[in-house]
């Protein structure tokens, strides 16, 4: 028989259960609001720390904690994305969204009882085409309020209602946010499905790029390709986006030249084939790439190390 507090313990292990499983949700939730896994992993330990605040009677009010936390996340986020916004005004150069890796290719630690997991945020957020490098950068085109409404009805399925709450408008409003911001990916094809043999044009361009072959590197750049780069004013790169194939052939070779030694990994970024480049161990470049036609349309090339901390783990590799 139990005792009375471990039978109060056995019946609130279910409530404390469904909260905590949430996390992962919101992670992923947080990370396309925000384009960022810092930013991300603070709105969701703001969303628990308002959680666990609330006294056990005002928890035991709450009809559905998922729906709680999910509402409160939202509003964090969105104050966040005002914030940015104001923040990246300021940002020197031009701002990427932070690159992801793919959970099987990076480093874990261990957990208690021994349990292998990663011990990024990166590993609870799920790759799909609505997390390709496409489909983050148009998101940074749109207000605050469009890209909320949008990822929580088009991508999370939350019907109007319920985003009306969080974004404090009416279903109505909320329904025209999301057709605006919906219009905007449609016109820029952000969400299109991986094109078929990205990885081999991604193969063929590390090794043009290590072979300084400027005339291989043309044939597999669209001649209207552009190159964006993210230093953040911390480290070299070019404050404006490199535009057409000679000049982003030529701009490559230049880098390389500067930095003899550097070592280029095939690595998934952001869900699609990608590149990593490597100096004296140190990953210092994560690019990411979209495709048309078979050639390289957009190169985004995120050098700032503050956006790097997920790739810590594949500096061995």
């Amino acid at each position: 028989m139990s005792t009375p507090s471990e039978a109060t313990h056995e019946r609130s292990e279910p409530s404390l259960s469904a909260v905590v499983g949430e996390r992962r949700r919101l992670i992923n939730l947080a990370y396309r609001l925000l384009g960022s896994l810092a930013e991300a992993e603070d709105a969701v330990q703001e969303t628990y720390t308002r959680w666990y605040a609330m006294s056990r009677q005002q928890q035991e009010a709450v009809e559905s904690p998922g729906a709680w936390l999910t509402t409160v996340a939202g509003r964090v986020c969105l104050d966040l994305l005002g914030s940015a916004r104001v923040r990246r005004e300021r940002y020197v150069g031009a701002w990427i969204p932070e690159p992801l890796p793919d959970r099987t290719e990076w480093s874990g630690g261990l957990v208690g009882g021994g349990r292998a997991e990663p011990a990024d945020p990166a590993d609870r957020v799920t790759l799909d085409e609505s997390v390709s490098m496409a489909f983050l950068v148009v998101l940074e085109s749109m207000t605050p309020a469009e890209r909320v409404a949008f990822i929580l009805h088009d991508v999370f399925r939350y019907p109007f209602a319920e985003v009306a709450e969080i974004v404090g408008r009416t279903p109505a409003a909320c329904r025209q946010l999301a057709s605006s911001a919906r219009r905007r990916v449609r016109d820029e094809h952000a969400l299109a499905a991986p094109t078929a043999g990205q990885a081999g044009v991604v193969r063929s361009f590390k090794e043009a790029w290590e072979a300084a072959d400027v005339r291989a590197l043309v044939g597999l750049l669209d001649p209207g390709a552009t190159m964006t780069a993210d230093g953040g004013g911390m480290v070299g790169a070019a404050l404006r986006p490199v535009e057409g194939s000679e000049r982003i052939a030529q701009y490559l070779i230049h880098i390389a030249g500067k930095a003899p030694g550097l070592t280029l990994l095939e690595r998934t970024v952001n869900g699609r084939p990608g590149l990593v480049a490597q100096h004296a161990g140190v990953t210092v470049t994560v690019a990411a790439f979209d495709l048309a036609d078979g050639r390289i349309t957009r190169i985004w090339a995120v050098r700032n190390p503050e956006k790097l901390g997920a790739w810590i783990g594949d500096e061995q590799g």
